[in-house]
């Protein structure tokens, strides 16, 4: 093995969280070594991008160039079930001051463009580069050893961000991780080119949630031409009925609604499966060490938060990162900070779900039942990735059910990345 190299800050993973903390460091002046080990652009699940995206986009330089990339532009989520009757939440609900406008997206064209702007910031991208072990040495991780180019290396480095998503470097290495078992699901996709939104019922663009006894199924238009359909349900009920392929087709069909929109597609390419993926860890940071994204937690898919969530936490974790580099003093108390703000936004989209669940998927009967404080902008609010407001009802409403908890006993930490004005200002006006 060749000596090894010394950085600031390796980041394990190159998907929408590790690109994000990786150009965040390196925008601070800091040597950062991007480590990823699939070639990239590769498949990946989880095209509906939220409307706060939009904001963090913005707050990046990339929301402009982005909105010229082709994506199908989103306004809205309509939520359906097998009688063909809906419910939609519009974006424009929010109020004045925030994005009413995201993007579906191909998530391997979207995490690509991430990556190209953590090198253009100054990061080193090495893909791929599979990490194969953290260095430990008196309890703290100072570095990895990893594979490129058909070599073993070892990288030094004062912290290790872990954006490996599912696999989970660090939670693995340490035992954080733990199951959700309230929401063991089995998610079964595949893309449908042929595309035409004359067929959909609905609003152009709107990602499509319908709910049967079962489970639920989502329609998200990737491209223009092309849309993205997945049949998401309990691990038991994945167990009892027949073939994927035939579960899948059988699932879809039972929403008419979405089925419409298919009208004149074909299926694109193979179906997928993802089984067991609900988790978390009640340790998001330690000695030289932080976790972003879905290498600490994953919830269910259905309100789209996932690359909101791995974005955003990962902007955190950099912006943490490079001010313990300045300030090393000051290391426990911004690893604190950073672990209650993910904890945070991740409690908060969970509640949200976990609510969802107990209602049998129905998002409209959940709706109805909700306390009559709770305003429709709160609910867009939410939906769209206000997971960090004080002020708005449905949060706190949320937060107030023990029987939705999910992390150990935290802090909470309060103030939008997003919108810090407004949420302040909206805080001041609900007088909490």
């Amino acid at each position: 093995m060749d000596p090894y190299e010394t950085v600031d800050v390796v980041v394990i993973g190159g998907g929408p969280g590790g690109a994000t903390a990786a150009s965040t460091i390196a925008a601070e002046g800091r040597s950062v070594l991007l480590l990823e080990k699939s070639p990239f652009p590769r498949f990946h699940i989880g095209e509906s991008l939220l409307p706060y995206t939009a904001g963090v986009l913005e707050q990046m330089g990339l929301l402009e160039p982005f909105a010229n990339n082709g994506y199908v532009p989103k306004c809205g989520a309509e939520f359906t079930d097998r009688t063909g009757s809906f419910r939609r939440v519009s974006f424009e609900d929010q109020g004045p001051g925030r994005h009413h406008q995201t993007f579906q997206v191909e998530r391997a064209h979207f995490d690509n463009a991430l990556l190209e702007h953590a090198q253009e910031a100054g990061a080193q991208i090495r893909n791929p580069a599979p990490v194969d072990e953290l260095i430990v040495e008196d309890g703290r991780v100072v570095g990895v050893r990893y594979r490129h180019e058909g070599e073993t290396r070892e990288v030094r480095a004062q912290y290790v961000v872990d954006a490996s998503g599912r696999s989970g470097k660090v939670a693995h290495a340490f035992g954080l991780r733990r199951s959700v078992d309230q929401l063991r699901m089995v998610a079964i996709y595949r893309h449908f080119t042929g595309l035409d939104e004359a067929a959909n019922p609905g609003e152009r663009g709107d990602i499509q949630i319908g709910n049967h006894k079962d489970g639920w199924v989502w329609a998200i238009p990737v491209w223009e031409d092309t849309i993205s359909i997945g049949t998401v349900m309990h691990k038991d009920t994945f167990r009892r009925h027949g073939e994927p392929e035939q579960i899948f087709d059988e699932h879809r069909a039972r929403i008419p609604r979405i089925a419409q929109r298919l009208e004149g597609t074909e299926p694109s390419t193979k179906i997928r499966i993802e089984t067991d993926y609900c988790y978390l860890s009640d340790e998001i940071a330690g000695p030289g060490w932080l976790m972003v994204g879905d290498a600490g937690c994953f919830v269910d898919p259905i309100f789209s938060g996932g690359v909101f969530l791995a974005m955003v936490t990962g902007r955190e974790a950099g912006r943490t990162v490079a001010a313990a580099l300045e300030h090393p003093y000051r290391t426990e108390q911004l690893q604190a900070s950073y672990e209650s703000f993910y904890k945070t936004g991740y409690d908060t989209y969970f509640r949200l779900i976990r609510g969802f669940y107990d209602y049998k998927f129905n998002f409209r009967q959940y709706r109805e039942d909700l306390p009559d404080f709770i305003e429709e902008r709160h609910v867009s609010l939410l939906l769209a990735g206000d997971f960090w407001s004080q002020g708005n009802a449905l949060a706190r409403y949320l937060k107030s059910e023990r029987r939705w908890d999910t992390f150990a006993p935290f802090e909470y930490f309060y103030g939008c990345p997003v919108y810090p004005d407004l949420e302040l200002l909206e805080r001041v006006e609900m007088g909490v």
